[in-house]
Order: C-alpha cells, then structure tokens, then sequence
C-alpha cells in the first residue's frame, strides 16, 4: 500500500473531515505534542515480545531473538514514516467511523479488490497481536508464582502445557473489561498502552540498577541508553495517563496500586506459612503417634462394608459412629435397627452411637473428634460417586456438609471416600441372566454342580 500510494500523483479517493476536526488537527501546543509523542509510542507495544519469548529461539537464543528484534524496528520504522509520508501527501484528516489506516487504501489502491486485502490483513493481525498477552501474560504468573507473589496454582500447567489458570485468568479479565468498556478502543487503549509504559519503565530502570551494580566493559553507554529509555516511556505514561484520565485512565491508575499491595500480602502469607512449615531446615527424628479412624455410618451396606475395609488398611484402631437424635423416636427407632443389623454382620469394629437433642448432623461428630484422646484422628467419609454430573443434584450433599464443618471446627484428617458404582453392560447383564437360568435348570434337574459353561 506504501509502494503504490507513493508512485501515485494524487490519492484515488480520500474521506473528507469537517472544518471543527480540521482546525484541531492544526492546533499546535505542548500538551499536542506530548501526546502525540504518547501515541507514537504506542506503536513500539509488541516489541517486548521478542523480548519475553528468548527461550523459545533456538541456540544461540540471543543472537537470534536480537536479530528478530533489529528486523520488527526496521519493518515498524519504514511502516511509520511511509503512512506519516502518505498522510501529509494525501491530506488525510480525522473522519468519524473511518480509519486513517483505511483512508490511505482507499487513496492508494482505490476501493477495490487491493482495499479489502489490506482491511482483512488488518483483523488477521489484530487478532494475532491479542494472543501476545495470553502467551506473555501466563508465563509471567508462572514466574511470580515461583517467587511466592501470586498464588501458586498459576504454576500449573494443564494437559496441553499451557499455564492454564493464567490464561482463565486472563481471559476472565479481558471479559469484563470488554463489557465493561462496551468494546470502545478509545477506553481501553490508554489502559493497555499505561500498562505497557510503567513496564518499559520499570524495565529499563533495573537495566539501568543492573550495569550500575555489574559494571561489565562499556557499561555506561549501555546505563546512560536505559536511563533515556527509561525516562521516555516514564513521560509517555504520565502524559497518558493525564491525558486520558477521565476517559478510563483513572482505572489503571488505581488498579496497579492495587495489585502490587496485592502481591506483597500473597508474598507475606507465603512467609509466613514458610516459616511455620520449618521450610529450608531438617526436620525432627520421626517419631510414632497415636491414631484413630473415625467412620460415619447411616446403615448397614455395602458401601460401608468399604469404607471399613479402607479404614482397617489405614490404622489398627477403628470405630464408627452415628450420630442419634434422641428427641426423635423414629431416629432412635431408626438406630435400634442399625445396631440388631451390626450385632448380625459382626464387622469387628465397634459402633459408637452420639446422641443428641438437635436435629443436626454434625455437631454430634465434631464434639466426639474433639474428645478424641489421640494424636491424630482420621474421619473417613464414604460417598457415591454418580456416573453423570446431573446425579449429583439427587444426593443428599450429607458427606460435604461434614466434611466442612470438621475441618473448620476440628484438626482431623478428613478423607471422602468415593464409591463409584460401576452399572454392568449389556453383555454381563445377558450372562448373568444366562448363568441364573442355567444354574436353576441345574438345580431342578439334581444336579449338585455347574454346567461346563458356568466355569
């Protein structure tokens, strides 16, 4: 488009502005020109691209990423002084619902099959440049992450090796602003270019701390190149923000704060807990404790023919336990079953019933792992898990309400056991139909043993 705009004598078909938009334009002032400065500026985010993806160049990494730098600022610079060439040939001004960019195809390709070429390699673009953040944004949660200021669940990665939960993040964010913002650029790219403009600015400046401490040969040329970037891009973001403050800049204003307070507090607790954890010091001699396993049991069943057997592989002393209302009869009715069940099954564990007066489930549990006179109780909950999603709303969530309360109330290692229940196919179904009619048959003809299929 640069090309044949500047073999053309005229512009082929230019948008013409009003008056009101003409005369700002020709308004020539300091703050004009510190904000256009700011704009142009806004040009250069996508750079630190390269910069942040050095790993992922092949050996030697910096010369290559180095060299892929030197090709973007050549290719930005002819870009940029060939449209500003162009707008001053063309006499391009401000028109409402058209863009520059637009305005110079159509004055130097005309509306044709060239103009729609260039618009659709606009949005292929733009839509490439979005996913800068979501390979950037991530890899630097992981980072922070390490270092204990976000929470460590961003260092996770998922099965496609991608920091999962940055990029949920990320794209939860950048759905809100967008509905936030109604889509309107003019909101959010002050936020995006201020975001973009504190960090050159931090940037260079601990470039500028780094060959200030190291002091490697020539080192301060290189401090002397940071320190100007690092005060251009300073200025860039004070004037960006000043200038599109009441426009939405007050947000990121705010925001930035906000998340460095937020980090620092990630930061202290991660300290903290450290510390509590001992980590970094060889712990003390192992030494044997006294441990008991707590089931919770509602009758007698398969499922808690499971959950005994689990608990006995976990420890030698095992009770389980059942909570009774006593202001109930038909709850205590209830229990008197359970219990002629228990005394005919004989699992060899006993069964400890909690009696209380409130129709509640687990304040009977809490208070009996309290008394517990050992050093460490296990309470092992046995739940079904359903096939699908949907069944979960037909349980009765019992198992998930003790669970929170006994580990908001109590020091116990809760464990919820998850019985699936495995529907036979079509084919077991058949065989198991086929194996009772053959085994009946065997039954009434006399015979005292399987048929040769049965085995």
């Amino acid at each position: 488009m640069i090309l044949a705009g500047l073999f053309r004598e005229g512009p082929v078909a230019v948008a013409t502005g009003n008056a009101e938009q003409a005369g700002q334009v020709h308004a020539i002032g300091l703050l004009p020109i510190l904000k256009a400065f700011a704009n142009g500026c806004a040009a250069l985010t996508g750079v630190e691209a390269i910069a942040n993806a050095v790993p992922s160049f092949r050996k030697p990494g910096v010369v290559r990423a180095q060299r892929a730098e030197l090709a973007l600022g050549g290719l930005l610079g002819v870009m940029l002084i060939g449209l500003a060439i162009l707008i001053e040939k063309f006499d391009i001004r401000p028109v409402d619902g058209v863009t520059v960019l637009s305005q110079l195809t159509d004055g130097a390709l005309g509306h044709g099959f060239g103009y729609y070429v260039v618009q659709f390699a606009t949005v292929l673009l733009l839509a490439l440049a979005a996913n800068t953040s979501f390979g950037g944004l991530p890899v630097l949660g992981q980072l922070l992450a390490k270092d204990n200021y976000l929470p460590h669940v961003f260092q996770l990665r998922g099965q496609r090796q991608v920091y999962r939960y940055g990029i949920l993040f990320l794209a939860g964010v950048s759905a809100v602003l967008l509905i936030a913002a109604r889509g309107d650029m003019n909101t959010l790219v002050p936020l995006f270019a201020i975001g973009v403009f504190v960090g050159f600015t931090l940037s260079q400046a601990g470039m500028v701390r780094h060959w200030w401490q190291s002091r490697p040969p020539y080192w301060r040329h290189k401090l002397a190149l940071n320190g100007f970037g690092a005060l251009l891009t300073g200025v860039a973001a004070i004037v960006v923000t000043a200038s599109k403050f009441a426009d939405g800049a007050w947000l990121i204003a705010i925001t930035l704060p906000v998340l460095v307070l937020v980090m620092e507090s990630v930061n202290r607790n991660y300290r903290r807990i450290g510390h509590r954890l001992g980590l970094g010091h060889v712990p003390d001699s192992l030494t044997s404790r006294r441990s008991r396993v707590v089931v919770p049991v509602h009758g007698v069943r398969k499922l808690t023919g499971e959950a005994l057997a689990v608990a006995r592989g976990l420890g030698h002393d095992v009770v389980a336990v059942h909570a009774v209302n006593t202001a109930d009869a038909e709850d205590t009715r209830a229990f008197v079953r359970l219990l002629d069940d228990w005394q005919r099954w004989q699992p060899g564990i006993p069964l400890i019933a909690l009696y209380d007066q409130r129709r509640t489930l687990t304040a009977p549990v809490v208070q009996y792992v309290n008394r517990c006179e050992v050093d460490t109780v296990f309470v092992l909950i046995p739940e079904i898990e359903p096939d699908h999603l949907w069944q979960r709303l037909l349980q009765n969530q019992r198992g998930a309400i003790l669970a929170h309360a006994l580990r908001r109330r109590t020091d116990a290692v809760v464990c919820r056991m998850r019985f699936r229940i495995v529907q036979p196919t079509w084919t077991q179904g058949r065989l198991e139909r086929l194996g009772s009619a053959r085994l009946s048959t065997s039954r009434v003809t006399g015979g005292t043993s399987p048929s040769p299929e049965m085995r």
